[in-house]
This record gives structure tokens, C-alpha cells and sequence, in this order.
């Protein structure tokens, strides 16, 4: 019983260490690279253009069922020096 115990025990230790070794990087080619994250860049601007957007739509529809009238609070502001 205490041999099969130490058995298992080497075996799960040595499948422990093979599942956790780390693997060389895999070679990345620059343009590639630049052009991955030249689409990361557009989508993000494109996701934050549509962000502000739907704030603003969101903004207008409160107002307008709360019967709000006049500028946002942020437009009256002065602007700081």
C-alpha cells in the first residue's frame, strides 16, 4: 500500500511539473503586430465615440421625462484656470 502511494505521488509530481513548464514564445511578426493593434486602437476610439453617444441619448431621454430644462451642469461650469 505505502509503494503504490509513492507511485502516484512521483507520477502526479512529474505530470505536474511537464503541465507547468513554459513553452518558448512563439516568433511574432511586426507588421502583424502593428496592424493588430492599429485595429485594437480604431475599435477602441469607435467603442468610446459610441459610448459618449449613448450617454448623450441617455442624458437627453432623462431630461426630457423629468421635464429638466436648460444646459448640463458641466456646460454652465466655468472653465477651470
Amino acid at each position: 500500500m505505502n509503494i503504490r502511494i509513492l507511485m502516484m505521488s512521483v507520477a502526479m509530481a512529474t505530470t505536474a511539473g511537464v503541465v507547468w513548464a513554459k513553452l518558448p514564445a512563439a516568433p511574432v511578426d511586426a507588421a502583424k503586430a502593428a496592424e493588430a493593434k492599429k485595429k485594437a486602437d480604431d475599435a477602441a476610439k469607435k467603442d468610446t465615440e459610441m459610448l459618449g453617444k449613448a450617454q448623450d441619448r441617455a442624458v437627453a431621454n432623462y431630461r426630457k421625462n423629468k421635464g429638466i430644462r436648460g444646459l448640463p451642469a458641466t456646460a454652465k461650469a466655468a472653465p477651470k484656470k
